[in-house]
């Protein structure tokens, strides 16, 4: 073969191989999984095309109650999480609907959803058996007051008693 009829067939060739390498990436690609976002309860592609009436929520919930995370640490047998919702002038809010997701970071084989908490003074309290595994934990909680809601993120960790809004 000449060297004048080489090269169309390794660019024959090199077209395949790219087709071939498109191909097989899209199929590596669906059979991974990949987890979807669980921000607001709801895909993330949901939460995006409603950011702002979700923004809007948030800010008029804020200028009517507060809520807060009071639990001091999520370790042990039984852990109990909780929250204080109160009003601006530090009255206890008891008719508010709290639901709490709780997931891992990495995977969502542990997901949870909590309903109806025991409510004391303004202190709505989910209690847990055993985490199934220590480390850091996930918490999203959509509190609803009437018609307002909010939505409140907590990452906890069952080694620490630290924990921070996100």
């Amino acid at each position: 073969m000449s060297k004048g009829r080489a090269w169309p067939y390794g660019i024959g060739i090199a077209i395949t191989l790219v087709f071939g390498f498109c191909v097989a990436t899209i199929f590596v690609t669906e059979s991974s999984k990949i987890q979807e976002s669980d921000a607001y309860m709801t895909k993330y592609q949901e939460a995006d095309l409603n950011a702002n009436e979700l923004i809007n929520k948030r800010m008029k919930f804020d200028k009517l109650y507060n809520i807060e995370y009071v639990t001091k640490e999520i370790s042990g047998d039984t852990p109990v999480i909780s929250y204080k919702v109160t009003t601006k002038d530090a009255k206890s809010v008891n008719n508010a609907v709290v639901v709490v997701a709780i997931s891992r970071p990495e995977t969502d084989i542990y997901d949870k959803v909590l309903e109806n908490p025991k409510i004391d003074d303004g202190i709505y309290s989910f209690t847990l058996d055993k985490f199934p595994k220590a480390g850091v934990w996930n918490f999203i909680a959509k509190v609803t007051v009437d018609k307002d809601e909010r939505f409140f993120n907590i990452k906890a960790d069952t080694r620490s008693t630290n924990s921070y809004e996100f």
